[in-house]
């Protein structure tokens, strides 16, 4: 039987050239704002500013 709990799926969204690049969880309880994170982007080739997105592909 699967726990029912405050984590939520997400996609990292590249700021720059809107690609989707990584997937996390995070507990909503605790944090409840969305994300904003410097994380590589392999198309850009660069490290920039990715952005939570529940939109997941």
């Amino acid at each position: 039987m699967a726990k029912k709990g405050a984590r939520q799926y997400f996609a990292f969204i590249c700021s720059v050239c809107k690609s989707q690049n990584y997937l996390s969880q995070k507990n909503k309880i605790n944090t409840p704002d969305k994300l904003e994170l410097k994380k590589y982007c392999r198309h850009c080739r660069k490290y920039q500013l990715h952005k939570e997105s529940s939109k997941l592909k």
